[in-house]
């Protein structure tokens, strides 16, 4: 009976402390498993990508057909059909050798059919005005040059994919590891830490994929146009490279207020400091715009815009946390 009081209290700085200890092999075995059941989670993933290429691709290729590329304005659009079969849409320019079927129409629809003369059935074409513009497809396409481009390219759809579909289970598996050997208070901060950084990354993610990512390759082919480039044609394995480390740059990104604010709560940053880094924050971040975006000046903007934001929240929530330590340190002296 005299024991029930220490045990309970080493129970409880265990509780306080973190997990059983164990050895150095038993958590060497335990790091094995981990990278074990990490390495396999990926690679499940990534063959499934692999054979399932076709829909990643169509998920990376939308921000491609949403982009501003054509419009009415600027160029002319002809829409070839096969009875009922669309074998493509092209947008044509002024010196194009097809804009004298479209003559001053925007939108032109061109018929492909069979017809008899005489004994012989030869095909005929038949162009029609449209009042609407054609169902948008991509207004660039992609392709694959060389024998082992297409498989360059399922490779990368395959890795990124996989990475992505992995993640969750590779972090859970990291995390059953380390948490255990973390006291309660620091699961606590943990805990707070990834639910905002999750967020963030989502948010960061989806900001590129639904807005930058269509202005940027728009801004990419008009610049090409201005240099007198044909830009109807891009290679697949640098598209999907470009669309993949783009949407992660812009994710990490927006991790910054974690990063920023885990160091001001351990003792490394300060609001002073904070307050006194924004002009170089300034730089930083259209350095970042210029490195992982487009080299021009819309899409470095609209990245640099929403990283200045989100410093400026971190300053301020600094600045908040040392108001609130220096109340509470105030009221101690006087209690």
């Amino acid at each position: 009976m005299a024991d029930e009081p220490e045990a309970e209290r080493l129970e409880l700085l265990e509780e306080d402390e973190g997990g059983p200890v164990k050895s150095f092999l038993e958590h060497l075995e335990d790091l094995r498993w981990v990278l074990i059941k990490s390495i396999a989670a990926a690679g499940v993933a990534m063959v499934t990508c692999f054979f399932a290429g076709n829909y990643v691709f169509q998920v990376l290729q939308w921000p491609l057909k949403r982009a501003p590329i054509y419009t009415g304005a600027d160029a002319q659009v002809l829409r070839v059909m096969l009875g009922t079969n669309q074998l493509g849409v092209f947008h044509l320019g002024t010196n194009d050798t097809l804009s004298s079927l479209v003559g001053t129409n925007h939108y032109v629809r061109l018929d492909i059919a069979p017809v008899t003369v005489g004994t012989n059935h030869l095909l005929g074409v038949n162009v029609l005005p449209e009042a609407t513009a054609p169902p948008r497809g991509s207004p660039i396409d992609i392709v694959s040059l060389g024998p082992a481009a297409a498989f360059v390219v399922a490779t990368k759809l395959a890795f990124y994919g996989g990475l992505v579909i992995a993640s969750p289970f590779i972090f859970f598996f990291v995390a059953h590891f380390v948490f255990p050997a973390l006291k309660i208070h620091e699961k606590k901060y943990i805990y707070r830490g990834l639910f905002f950084g999750f967020g963030l990354f989502v948010t960061g993610v989806s900001f590129c994929y639904f807005i930058m990512m269509p202005v940027a390759l728009a801004v990419s082919a008009k610049y090409a146009e201005w240099f007198g480039f044909k830009a109807d044609q891009w290679r697949a394995e640098e598209y999907i490279g470009f669309v993949c480390k783009f949407m992660l740059g812009m994710g990490l990104g927006f991790e910054m207020p974690v990063v920023i604010l885990t160091l001001v709560k351990i003792g490394l940053l300060n609001y002073r400091i904070l307050k006194a880094a924004r002009r170089y924050v300034i730089v930083i971040a259209f350095v970042l715009g210029a490195v992982l975006t487009t080299p021009e000046v819309i899409t470095q903007i609209l990245m640099a815009i929403p990283l200045l934001i989100l410093y400026e929240i971190s300053v301020w929530v600094a600045w908040y946390w040392e108001r609130q330590d220096k109340k509470r340190e105030a009221h101690e002296e006087l209690t």
